[in-house]
């Protein structure tokens, strides 16, 4: 390794730097603003600062529609054949299920040993401020399940940012494409270079990472009492870190073992899009910096562009384990039993309607309030577990990013050694 390398692979890059710069400094200006500012006035600071949030995030939805099109259908012309397509593709699936399985086993493991909804008292819960959840459960039924993710039109697919709907288009475009063969060459040449053009805006938009996650950080801690919420929440939020502490645990020890020492080259790679990620509660803000750094990482770029689309609608590992986790913690709270068959049954719901989630807003929340419904759980419950959901998220948004990191360079490794 040269020492330009050694530079750009150093845990306190610049980039890393300015964001954990930019998440200190949001928390000590939050939580100045909430100690010393009315709650109204603190409410209208959080909402403005925000903004800084808003602006970095939708400058990332921007790109994504268009990266994700682009780099997936080069990437599935350059494998060749649907021959290759299939193997990658198994192996892709054979991954992200195995581990989404595993990682709602984790989950529902240590909500039943910690048991942190036993004796929660209720009486002070307002159960209103889950009707934004609970409303959108309505909608939530197998038609629409599959309306979300088989596209009508890839225009109002891209519009709206439904990213497994644009993969299923791109991967039939990538086909067809290969199929044609030389024919589609000028085509396939034509989206590499856009596809090149787009990652040079990454790196701009990048740049405001830092006030992105300034904002999203200063905002939050502006209107929540940590202190506070962490008392009132510690048996909850302490359950769900040894949860979500023993899902990195197992995921980096695979990540060994495929990997090698090659993992803490991989880890020094990804450690901004973790920050970002984990800043911003948002696994979909760093998809195109992390298809970047897993490029410099040595993977192909055809394996990135096939493997990171497909890996953000069926391989959400935090989100997975925290669907079952507050699925049966909202039961526990309510004084509900639920045998380990019943259990057993819920976490392959989940398998199945937890796919296809990334870019719906709250989409954990919508999954875990519908899985409730079925299980004659009350949906209100989801009001428990709300006061503290942004700080889980945080955890739960960088799981996702690791998940799919280690998900990509295993398969990259696997088709070098065929």
């Amino acid at each position: 390794m040269t020492s330009t390398e050694s530079k750009k692979l150093s845990i306190f890059s610049n980039l890393t730097t300015q964001i954990l710069i930019a998440m200190f400094v949001g928390a000590i200006l939050g939580i100045v603003i909430h100690n010393n500012w009315s709650e109204e006035s603190a409410k209208e600071f959080s909402g403005y600062i925000k903004l800084l949030a808003t602006i970095f995030i939708r400058l990332v939805q921007m790109i994504i529609a268009p990266l994700v099109f682009t780099t997936l259908v080069v990437g599935i012309a350059k494998l060749g054949d649907i021959k290759a397509v299939g193997r990658i593709g198994g192996k892709a699936l054979g991954w992200f299920f195995s581990a989404s399985f595993i990682s709602l086993l984790i989950g529902m493991f240590w909500v039943n040993i910690l048991q942190p909804g036993v004796g929660l008292n209720l009486s002070d819960v307002d159960l209103s401020t889950a009707a934004e959840v609970t409303e959108k459960t309505q909608n939530f039924s197998a038609q629409n399940f599959i309306e979300h993710i088989i596209p009508k039109s890839i225009v109002e697919a891209m519009a709206t940012n439904e990213i497994l709907q644009i993969v299923i288009f791109s991967i039939f475009f990538g086909l067809a494409a290969a199929s044609i063969g030389d024919f589609a060459k000028p085509v396939v040449s034509a989206l590499d270079k856009t596809s090149h053009i787009v990652l040079k805006m990454v790196n701009y938009v990048m740049k405001f990472a830092p006030i992105g996650v300034f904002g999203a950080i200063a905002g939050v801690f502006a209107v929540r009492d940590f202190n506070e919420l962490l008392l009132t929440y510690a048996k909850y939020f302490g359950s769900f870190l040894i949860g979500i502490t023993s899902l990195w645990v197992f995921l980096l020890f695979i990540g060994f073992l495929f990997l090698g020492k090659r993992l803490k080259v991989l880890l020094k790679h990804i450690v901004s899009p973790l920050i970002i990620a984990f800043g911003t509660t948002s696994s979909e803000a760093v998809f195109p910096k992390l298809t970047e750094e897993l490029e410099r990482f040595g993977i192909k770029d055809k394996i990135v562009s096939f493997m990171l689309p497909l890996g953000y609608s069926f391989n959400l590992d935090g989100s997975m384990m925290y669907m079952t986790f507050a699925s049966i913690f909202i039961a526990q709270a309510y004084g509900i039993d639920l045998s380990i068959g019943t259990q057993m049954t819920m976490l392959l719901v989940l398998m199945l309607t937890s796919k296809g989630i990334a870019g719906v807003p709250r989409a954990s929340l919508v999954v875990v309030a519908a899985t409730c419904g079925m299980f004659k759980i009350p949906i209100e419950g989801i009001a428990l577990i709300l006061p503290i959901d942004h700080f889980c998220d945080m955890f739960r948004s960088a799981t996702n990013v690791l998940g799919n990191a280690l998900a990509t360079s295993v398969v990259g490794k696997w088709e070098k050694e065929d």
